[in-house]
């Protein structure tokens, strides 16, 4: 039987910082449109900002389907699973919102977060709803590494020069969504 929980509690920070991967969920509003889930790696793009708040970097990738639903609606659910022996499940569910570099809690924000190229923005969400349920059913894996191949990629010239002809142009979501408008952000040239 699962939990709801007020705050982010030192038990609940200590199961995040040991996860490898989380995964993001969002859905655009109304009935139409494709439910997104996202999973996310590397321990050092998620941080804990305060019992209800948390963070994560949002680096450039193959899609904006998180940008375009949060920008539409706000309503996220990250989902950190256990792999080890301990068989738990934490879901975040809460209001997200995005925070580009220009904006002006960027600076404020991004040290929480560890160095990395490609950076779009940060999603900040404020939680409403914090609960546990069991993860019997969820194999045990062993962690071999952290894959760096985003981070390593994202410093070769043809994916630069990739990201600029992007940033330059407005995105949208796979349901032709808003996310970016033109230059709004330099996943190029942003790094933390």
């Amino acid at each position: 039987m699962g939990h709801v929980f007020e705050r982010l509690d030192d038990r609940w920070r200590r199961f995040i910082a040991e996860q490898p991967m989380y995964f993001v969920a969002t859905a655009p509003t109304g009935p139409e449109g494709r439910v997104n889930v996202s999973p996310k790696g590397y321990r050092d793009t998620f941080a804990v900002l305060d019992d209800t708040t948390v963070g994560y970097l949002d680096l450039d990738g193959s899609g904006v389907e998180t940008i375009a639903h949060l920008r539409q609606n706000g309503r996220v659910t990250i989902m950190f699973c256990s792999f080890t022996r301990s068989a738990k499940i934490l879901r975040l569910y809460g209001t997200g919102r995005v925070v580009l570099p220009p904006d002006p809690e960027w600076a404020g924000l991004v040290g929480h977060f560890g160095p990395h190229p490609g950076v779009r923005s940060i999603i900040v969400v404020s939680l409403d709803l914090i609960a546990d349920s069991c993860g019997y059913s969820v194999p045990t894996m062993t962690e071999v590494n952290e894959r760096d191949l985003l981070d390593r990629v994202a410093r070769q010239p043809n994916i630069v020069a990739n990201r600029i002809d992007r940033a330059g142009a407005g995105r949208h979501s796979i349901d032709k969504i808003p996310a970016l408008a033109p230059n709004e952000t330099d996943p190029a040239h942003q790094h933390t």
